[in-house]
C-alpha cells in the first residue's frame, strides 16, 4: 500500500486549518469506503457554522481514517457545526458496526500494513519488538493542517508516546 497522502491534503486551505483525525476499529471494505465518500461529500456540502457554509474537506485515508478539515479563514467553527461533524461519525459507527471513538487504540505502520495497538498493550508490543522506536505511529492527535502534513505519521521515538517507554529517549 502506498502511504503517501501529502497529495490528498487541499493547497488552498490555511496551514492552521483545523483538523479532526478519527480511526476505525477496522479498515473499510472497498464498497463501504464507496458508500462512506457519498456520506462525507454530503456532509461538507451542507456543513455550516451559524448559517455560513463551512469551507471543508472530508477524506478516508489508508481505508481507516476519516480526516475532516475546516478551513476557518472564511468562516469560524462553532460548537454547533463541530456537533453536526460528531454526529455523522456516529453515524459511520452505525451503518458499517465500527469503533471511531476509541482514542486508546492506537496505530502503526507495521510490515507496510496498519496494525492496532490497545494502549494498554504498548509495553508489551515494545518489549517483544512488536513496534520499535523507529516504527511509523499515526498520530491521531494533530490539530492543524500544518500538523496533519509534519507530525501525522511520525517514528514512535518523535511522538508522546516516547515518554510512555521507558527504553526511548525522545528526540529533541
Amino acid at each position: 500500500m502506498n502511504f503517501e497522502y501529502h497529495h490528498l491534503i487541499p493547497e488552498d486551505f490555511a496551514s492552521d486549518s483545523r483538523v479532526w483525525i478519527y480511526q476505525s476499529s477496522r479498515g473499510f471494505m472497498m464498497s463501504e469506503a464507496l458508500q462512506l465518500e457519498g456520506m462525507m461529500q454530503d456532509f461538507i456540502e451542507r456543513w455550516n457554522s451559524h448559517g455560513t457554509p463551512v469551507k471543508g474537506y472530508a477524506n478516508l485515508l489508508f481505508g481507516q481514517f476519516i480526516v475532516l478539515m475546516a478551513d476557518e479563514t472564511a468562516s469560524g467553527v462553532s460548537g454547533c457545526s463541530t456537533d453536526s461533524s460528531v454526529r455523522l461519525i456516529k453515524e459511520v459507527e452505525q451503518i458499517f458496526k465500527v469503533d471511531m471513538f476509541n482514542r486508546q487504540n492506537l496505530a502503526f505502520l507495521v510490515k507496510e500494513k496498519i496494525q492496532t495497538i490497545p494502549l494498554a498493550q504498548l509495553d508489551y508490543a515494545f518489549e517483544n519488538g512488536f513496534i520499535t522506536p523507529d516504527t511509523i505511529y499515526f498520530n491521531n492527535l494533530v490539530l492543524t493542517k500544518q500538523a496533519l502534513l509534519d507530525q501525522w505519521m511520525i517514528p514512535v521515538k518523535d511522538s508522546w508516546l516516547a515518554q510512555r517507554l521507558p527504553k526511548i529517549a525522545p528526540t529533541k
